[in-house]
């Protein structure tokens, strides 16, 4: 007996825990588990002999939401202790596969038949990125994707765009219609003064060369922002 006693102190505290947490995750879904359990979950893969519930607890309270974590720059992430380089690749890979997730629910269909998808893919792109970033989705006649490209990379609070070139790389994509895109680190998506003169430029140039722009789209933390919903389109 005193063999068979001394095996289960052997056992790590956390072992059960982790067999528990997955069986609850199968049989219930996502749903089921708290934003910190999930992240234990993605944790076990490359954490394999540590309790990782105190790991998952700590980058929620560095860096906000679930999403937060995910989004975060692998040099900020290894500053939480027992995050290594190893850990941060993972989590960074964990969130390049919901990005390009979200990427394919709007390929090979009509975005504007699909805008809660188009909006979601924006939001898992760029919303928790902390430069901004000016994005155009460009669309063929029956407004299928053709391509998805970043334009401009600025600073915190500004990203330099210049009409003339996204209109030009239209025409070269022989685009007839596109969704601007850009994110506001600051987390507030309200358009400001120098997006709507933007976009309105941006309009005006493409109108009389057959390239409708559908919207503008302002992602951040805090939500998105449609100029066409909005009518300044």
């Amino acid at each position: 007996m005193s063999g068979f006693d001394d095996n289960l102190q052997n056992v790590p505290h956390y072992a059960g825990h982790r067999e528990r947490l997955k069986a609850r995750f199968r049989e219930n879904g996502p749903e089921a588990v708290a934003d910190y359990e999930l992240l234990e979950l993605i944790l076990f893969q490359v954490v394999p002999r540590r309790d990782t519930k105190p790991i998952a607890k700590a980058l929620l309270n560095r860096f906000g939401t679930f999403s937060d974590v995910l989004a975060a720059p692998e040099a900020r992430l290894i500053e939480i202790s027992g995050v290594g380089a190893s850990v941060a690749t993972h989590l960074k890979l964990v969130h390049a596969a919901a990005t390009r997730y979200a990427r394919g629910a709007v390929r090979q269909r009509p975005l504007l038949g699909s805008w809660s998808a188009v909006i979601d893919y924006c939001r898992a792109a760029m919303a928790y990125e902390e430069k901004e970033q000016f994005r155009i989705l460009f669309l063929d006649r029956k407004n299928v994707l053709i391509a998805d490209e970043v334009q401009q990379v600025g600073t915190v609070d500004h990203t330099p765009v210049y009409p003339r070139e996204v209109v030009k790389r239209a025409l070269e994509l022989s685009a007839t219609a596109i969704v601007l895109v850009h994110n506001h680190p600051s987390g507030d998506p309200t358009p400001s003064r120098a997006d709507i003169e933007m976009t309105k430029t941006i309009v005006d140039i493409a109108g009389p060369l057959g390239i409708a722009v559908h919207d503008h789209i302002i992602v951040g933390r805090n939500g998105h922002a449609s100029f066409r919903g909005l009518k300044l389109i």
